[in-house]
C-alpha cells in the first residue's frame, strides 16, 4: 500500500487521485484540501451526508450496549439503597444484558447490508 506524500497515511490505491505531478501519490481528502482535484474528480471520498448516514447506522447498531453499560454503573452507583425497584431494576439489566447479544447477533445481517448500500 502507498502512503500519500501530504499526509504520510497508507491508502489502498482506489483512495489515490490519477495523475502526474503534483497530484502524484496525494489522496482524495488532501487533494480536495489542497485544491489539486475538484470534488467530482473523487467519487471515492465521501459526502456530508453519507457520513452523517454512517455515523447514525452505526449509532442505532450499538446504542444497546451503551445503555446497558449505563445502566449497570447506575445500579451499582445509585441503585442499590432503594428496597423495591433494585431489585426490579436488577432483574431487567439481567434480562436486557442476556438478550443484548442475540439481538446483536440477529441484526448483524441487516446492518451489514445497510452498511454495503452506504459504501461508496
Amino acid at each position: 500500500m502507498a502512503y500519500c506524500r501530504l499526509c504520510k497515511q497508507n491508502y489502498p490505491n482506489s483512495q489515490f487521485v490519477s495523475g502526474n505531478g503534483p497530484r502524484y501519490l496525494v489522496c482524495a481528502r488532501c487533494a480536495i484540501e489542497h485544491d489539486l482535484a475538484e470534488i467530482d474528480e473523487v467519487p471515492q471520498l465521501y459526502s456530508d451526508e453519507l457520513v452523517k448516514a454512517r455515523f447514525a447506522l452505526f449509532g442505532r447498531r450499538y446504542r444497546l450496549w451503551f445503555a446497558i453499560s449505563i445502566g449497570w454503573t447506575l445500579y451499582f452507583t445509585l441503585g442499590n439503597g432503594i428496597e423495591l425497584w433494585s431489585n426490579l431494576f436488577f432483574i431487567s439489566l439481567i434480562l436486557t444484558t442476556l438478550a443484548t447479544p442475540v439481538l446483536h447477533f440477529l441484526g448483524s445481517a441487516r446492518f451489514n447490508a445497510e452498511l454495503s448500500k452506504l459504501t461508496p
